[in-house]
């Protein structure tokens, strides 16, 4: 499970992140919900309320995020740090806190928290373990 990437020339290089689905801390559909506005505002789409969590082989940092959503616009701690990608063919986020970004939260660099408007398990039938690709542009 290495970062690939792959030439596109129309839209550049695209990483592709393969991970496997783990259980999460149980906690995102509260801060999901403080930061739906923020997502409805900036991409025009409604957040399913949590997140899709996978464990990397390697470890994934957002050098360049495409949105940084400060803590007193969400009523939040810390910031978050948002970088667009694709699963499954859709359009989702990776979402993971200041924290979490510089190896000091409740997740390691090699968990990756995900975001969009479905509830992947449930859409695509998955399960702890399995193995899914991300694509970053």
């Amino acid at each position: 499970m290495l970062n690939l990437y792959i030439r596109n020339k129309n839209e550049g290089d695209i990483m592709i992140l393969e991970g496997k689905v783990k259980a999460g801390l149980g906690e995102a559909a509260f801060w999901v919900k403080k930061i739906e506005n923020i997502f409805c505002n900036t991409y025009n789409i409604k957040l399913f309320s949590g997140t899709l969590n996978l464990e990397l082989k390697e470890e994934y940092k957002i050098n360049e995020p495409d949105l940084i959503i400060e803590a007193k616009e969400y009523g939040g701690t810390e910031k978050l740090f948002i970088k667009k990608c694709i699963v499954y063919n859709r359009q989702a986020y990776i979402i993971r806190t200041e924290k979490n970004q510089s190896s000091c939260g409740d997740h390691s660099l090699n968990i990756i928290e995900v975001v969009s408007d479905i509830k992947f398990r449930e859409k695509y039938n998955l399960l702890d373990d399995q193995k899914i690709k991300i694509e970053i542009n």
